[in-house]
């Protein structure tokens, strides 16, 4: 006895198909942050292709654009640190939750400065990506707040002068490819000038 069309096995058949899209977008993703995050501008969606297993006519089909898969990292990678930071605010230690945020940032800049870079050389406008920003900026003040409540961060340093100098401290350790130690030391100093007036 045949199915009818429309019937269970087509549908299942185009979950099937949906899933295997789903899969295909997610891991075209995962490398493309990878090779755009490692490559910057010089960085290509045909090797994005060849390293996800696709064919560039499936890398197309999901971002009709360089510019458009390029923003789609970039949201996406906006959005898991934000989410990182809100999982924080329930730290038991602020102040720890804080730093350590300040510290990941700084680790994780040099791909994420790869990617906006390869962004904007590709003509993006970045629209999107520009409100996943400004959505991390309110999480990280969220536990700049915290912190100081806690005491552990002066009172007087403001969210935009924070973010200013996270910024700062980013791109020096990313474009002076400092080594663990030297970012170490550098962060330390940072935070010893973040420390409550006595």
């Amino acid at each position: 006895m045949s199915t009818p069309a429309g019937g269970r096995e087509a549908d299942g058949g185009v979950r099937v198909q949906r899933a295997d899209a789903r899969a295909n977008r997610a891991r075209i993703l995962d490398v493309a942050e990878e090779v755009f995050g490692t490559g910057g501008e010089s960085a290509s969606t045909e090797e994005v292709a060849r390293l996800a297993g696709v064919g560039i006519a499936t890398v197309f089909r999901h971002f009709p654009t360089k510019t458009a898969l390029l923003e789609a990292v970039l949201v996406r990678r906006f959005d898991r640190l934000r989410e990182q930071a809100e999982s924080l605010l329930d730290a038991a230690d602020p102040g720890e939750a804080f730093f350590g945020f300040f510290r990941y940032l700084v680790a994780d800049a040099p791909s994420k400065i790869g990617i906006a870079e390869a962004l904007l050389d590709a003509g993006g406008d970045d629209g999107a990506a520009v409100q996943a920003s400004a959505e991390l900026r309110r999480a990280f003040g969220a536990l700049l707040q915290r912190a100081q409540r806690a005491g552990a961060i002066r009172d007087d340093a403001g969210l935009p002068e924070l973010y200013a100098l996270l910024a700062g401290v980013s791109r020096a350790a990313a474009l002076g490819h400092l080594d663990e130690q030297t970012r170490a030391r550098m962060l330390t100093i940072v935070f010893d000038g973040l420390a409550p007036r006595r």
